[in-house]
């Protein structure tokens, strides 16, 4: 079956279909330039919304296994690849992609010239767009993609955070580490790969989900938190009444202007607990502060960011996933931008001179990786230990 790609300017792309037949979304169409993950970028809530083209030209090579989702569910609007694997090959491989895009209902499109269409976007910028598995011809599906709702001034936050406070793996078996074995030099202490123990427990802390991913709450787990996620409209005062040792904030979809409730909420905390901000929380903090966002020509998505540490000057190599960024020149004074983007110069880290409060805007739980950023939950605990 045939399907079309049309974006609000009138470009077209036509592939074959593959995922939900007879089916037709709207959504910002955005590129991920990861070589691997299309797994995690699948069920990453941050993309919801958004229609995802993979720059890398085979995807779904090593099909779709339960223990790599981020969430429960995939949440992108569509799905584009220049070739799409049709038989998986990796022993950890449980069902195909095009099975699990069925299953979800979301459709797909292979054999589109991804290359030309990441060089578009790049000119012309983010845009909405129709993707359709449907018999819909080139004018009605542009037609759709220009009275989309696209993602400016949008809350999505809503609609994938938590709707009850739990506590994360209370019994300590979802966030060890597996390790796979060497057969030519065994491991003396996991020679089966069993998974690495977790250290104890030291800091308990609120974790806001705003479109929270699973390796966010494993990474915490692994460097000593104890998490209790709350839902993204939970109030300041209900967190403070648990009296947490910090307060994490996490990444999510949407306008991060759209989401006064939020900046209210993180505002009154400002001062009253350590607080780490990752990408939508990073954003958050930055309202909090009193600046502002703005959104980004075509964003910065995938595994091979490059950001500079303005304090130490060392260079890492991020993953990242976000349309918007904050803006340097509306921050108050008590406000130091940490980290920036070496592409594009814009702000991809923060804290605060005075009270214990610190963000990024890049994932440093990523994966599959890059793990360059992971040392940021060490600094969490330290600034934890300093202000208990």
């Amino acid at each position: 079956m045939r399907g079309l790609l049309v974006l609000e300017d009138g470009r077209a792309f036509a592939g074959d279909a593959f995922g939900a037949q007879g089916a037709t979304r709207v959504g910002e169409i955005c590129f991920n330039t990861s070589m691997t993950g299309y797994q995690e970028v699948l069920t990453d809530p941050s993309y919801v919304g958004q229609i995802v083209a993979m720059t890398y030209p085979l995807i779904g090579n090593y099909g779709v296994n339960a223990l790599d989702d981020e969430s429960a569910r995939p949440w992108v609007s569509g799905f584009v690849v220049e070739e799409l694997a049709a038989i998986p090959s990796n022993w950890r491989a449980q069902r195909p992609l095009d099975d699990y895009l069925r299953e979800h209902g979301i459709p797909g499109l292979q054999g589109i010239d991804t290359r030309a269409l990441t060089r578009h976007l790049r000119e012309r910028g983010a845009m909405k767009a129709c993707l359709t598995t449907e018999p819909l011809g080139e004018d009605e599906a542009r037609r759709r993609a220009v009275e989309g709702e696209g993602v400016v001034g949008m809350d999505f936050v809503k609609k994938v955070t938590t709707r009850a406070i739990y506590e994360w793996d209370p019994d300590s078996t979802l966030s060890r580490r597996w390790t796979i074995p060497n057969i030519n030099a065994p491991d003396a202490a996991n020679p089966d790969g069993e998974p690495a123990a977790l250290p104890p427990v030291k800091y308990r802390v609120v974790v806001y989900d705003f479109g929270l991913k699973t390796n966010q709450l494993r990474r915490l787990r692994q460097h000593g938190f104890g998490c209790t996620v709350v839902p993204a409209d939970t109030s300041a005062e209900t967190v403070l009444a648990r009296n947490p040792d910090g307060v994490f904030l996490s990444n999510g979809p949407g306008d991060p202007g759209a989401l006064d409730y939020v900046h209210k909420n993180v505002r009154e905390l400002l001062g009253k607990k350590p607080i780490f901000g990752i990408c939508l929380g990073h954003q958050m903090l930055g309202h909090a502060f009193g600046g502002h966002t703005t959104k980004l020509k075509f964003g910065h998505r995938g595994g091979n960011q490059p950001v500079k540490d303005l304090v130490s000057g060392k260079v890492d190599i991020t993953s990242q996933n976000h349309g918007f960024a904050v803006d340097a020149a509306s921050l108050p004074p008590e406000i130091e931008v940490t980290h920036v983007n070496l592409n594009d110069g814009t702000v991809e880290g923060l804290r605060h001179r005075e009270l214990p409060i610190f963000s990024v805007q890049y994932h440093p739980e990523a994966a599959p990786g890059p793990h360059d950023a992971l040392h940021f939950f060490r600094q969490f605990g330290k600034l934890i230990e300093e202000n208990r």
